[in-house]
């Protein structure tokens, strides 16, 4: 929490100390009654005392009271800022971060934990701030100060107060060593109940047509009970403190009055009326430190999941991300090349090459296609064009530069990318087609119109200024594809990746589509990655891998005389017409 706590900025740290000048201010205050109460007591025991003295005692009471009321406002102004502002700039620095996170990153931490530590973890940190950070200023002074003024009264009060408070000390222990661990389990449950809930939503179909909603709510189900069963056991641990506190409580006021009476009885006349105002005092002292213990149970309530969440915020903010930006803000050329040389790569924690050798060269213009079984490599290669990871070994060449000299941003303003599962944002048409950058109408118009999408659009209520919902749930897969290339096309890159883009699309539109791109964008390197060998025949260089290795490079008609596995997957797609 404290390594938390040193990203704070100057104003955080301008509200900490307003903060601690107010509550201090009011603890003083609050604390400095009593001795008017004190004065009060031996005034109206005291025959002959004058009116006027103890009403100025009352007004002093009451004008102390009051300042400490305002303290008290401003205090709590300053901690709702403070927890209000710096988990803030929490989320903005996690979602910054996760923003600069490479895939090997995020799957290190899983994105059901990032969301939870993005959400849940910084609000944990703004509770305990805003409702615990007060009490952290307030209770070692009230405890404090409390003490102090009790210690310079009789020794019989302050060694009962001090049997007594020795009982809460022990429960403080307790709860340390049973509840805390617990609490901070109770982050990880949630982490695995977010992860449960999420794969629940997101594969709603696949669980309905293999009637696995059962399967599915006994898998929530245990990890809600484990969720439960850690939270019930804390929460009945820390149930146990507000009882033993009252009882404590009550028993102080039972002790010191019994020794006051002890000591009125055993004291002479004159100074049974100073025992029997300091008795009054000592009492309220005695409530003040109970209560500031109430708050510091409240706070070692707050702690160990705000630890832990810190912990978790922590090692997102110190993970360093390990593709870096180069020196190249803005390239200066836009040649449209690439080559990989002898590029290998291994995903991290695997045992074996996704890719092993792989060299080819993509010049200014041409169609290169991939093609392959499952798990050949072909979006590995995708992965590493655009630098979702970096080359294990070997060298990728953009427009004569090495992939790692360019910024990130820079290398991907280049890039048309359209994946190989289609993503739509909430917005329109209109804004997901011209995604990030300057939406201009016509371009959104002909980009729609090349992606094979303007039938459909034009029947959607509003056009191009349709709505689109979550995830695009109101368009089928094959009009989110073509929206994902009508996307692409849209940014007039130096090149287009279709990672398996045309897969949900039907024969002739797939045609038609790569027809009118090929003629509409002529000039632009095109990668596509692809299952059908259909899409990929006119193609001026296909590339075939297998295992993560090039087995065969060349036009259709080459790789239909020297490579077997081409010709494998070709008798599998192709009539015999085509085959001939």
């Amino acid at each position: 929490m404290i390594r938390l706590l040193k990203r704070m900025t100057g104003t955080h740290k301008l509200y900490v100390f307003g903060l601690f000048i107010f509550i201090t201010a009011q603890v003083i205050l609050e604390l400095t009654v009593p001795d008017y109460m004190s004065d009060i007591t031996k005034l109206v025991n005291t025959p002959g005392s004058p009116l006027s003295a103890i009403w100025r005692c009352g007004r002093m009471m009451i004008l102390l009271s009051l300042l400490a009321f305002a303290a008290s406002i401003i205090g709590r102004f300053f901690s709702a800022r403070f927890a209000a502002s710096f988990s803030q700039h929490l989320r903005h620095q996690v979602f910054r971060r996760v923003q600069a996170f490479s895939m090997e990153e995020i799957d290190r931490f899983s994105t059901a934990s990032l969301i939870t530590r993005s959400t849940n973890d910084c609000t944990q940190i703004q509770n305990l701030l805003s409702r615990g950070f007060n009490q952290v200023v307030r209770v070692p002074i009230m405890m404090g100060y409390a003490l102090y003024k009790i210690s310079t009264r009789y020794w019989q009060w302050t060694a009962f107060t001090a049997a007594s408070l020795s009982l809460l000390i022990a429960m403080l222990i307790f709860l340390v060593i049973y509840a805390h661990p617990r609490f901070r389990r109770m982050q990880y449950y949630t982490d695995n109940i977010n992860q449960v809930t999420r794969e629940n939503m997101t594969g709603m179909r696949v669980i309905r047509a293999y009637n696995a909603e059962q399967y599915e709510k006994d898998k929530f189900a245990r990890a809600n009970e484990e969720y439960t069963e850690n939270a019930l056991k804390a929460r009945r641990a820390m149930g146990l403190m507000q009882p033993v506190t009252k009882f404590v409580n009550n028993e102080l006021n039972v002790g010191i009055y019994c020794i006051g009476a002890f000591l009125i009885v055993s004291a002479g006349a004159a100074e049974q009326l100073e025992i029997f105002s300091e008795m009054v005092v000592f009492s309220t002292y005695a409530a003040r430190i109970v209560r500031a213990f109430m708050g510091l149970n409240m706070i070692l309530n707050m702690i160990p999941r705000a630890s832990v969440a810190a912990s978790r915020i922590n090692a997102v903010l110190d993970t360093a991300p390990v593709i870096l930006d180069g020196a190249e803000k803005e390239p200066e050329t836009s040649e449209g090349t690439m080559e990989f040389r002898h590029v290998s790569f291994r995903y991290p924690g695997a045992s074996a090459d996704a890719l092993e050798d792989i060299s080819f060269t993509a010049e200014k213009g041409q169609v290169i296609a991939f093609i392959g079984a499952t798990g050949s490599g072909k979006s590995t290669l995708v992965n590493l064009m655009m630098r979702f990871f970096d080359a294990g070994t070997g060298e990728i060449i953009v427009d004569g530069r090495n992939i790692r000299d360019y910024a990130q941003t820079s290398l991907r303003d280049k890039i048309g990318y359209a994946s190989q599962q289609a993503v739509l944002f909430t917005g329109t048409v209109r804004s997901n087609v011209a995604y990030a950058i300057q939406d201009i109408e016509e371009k959104v118009r002909r980009a729609v119109r090349i992606a094979q999408a303007e039938d459909f659009v034009l029947q959607m209520e509003g056009g191009i200024n349709a709505p689109i919902t979550r995830g695009g749930t109101n368009v089928s897969g094959g009009q989110k594809q073509r929206l994902s290339i009508a996307r692409a096309v849209y940014r007039e890159p130096e090149f287009y990746i279709f990672d398996d883009t045309f897969s949900a699309l039907d024969y002739r539109t797939d045609r038609t589509l790569r027809t009118v791109l090929r003629n509409e964008t002529a000039g632009i390197t095109t990668f596509i990655v692809a299952q059908r060998i259909g899409t990929i025949k006119d193609a001026d260089k296909i590339i075939v891998l297998d295992e993560g290795r090039i087995v065969g490079e060349g036009t259709h008609r080459e790789l239909m005389e020297t490579c077997r596995i081409y010709q494998e997957i070709a008798r599998t797609q192709l009539s015999e017409e085509e085959l001939a």
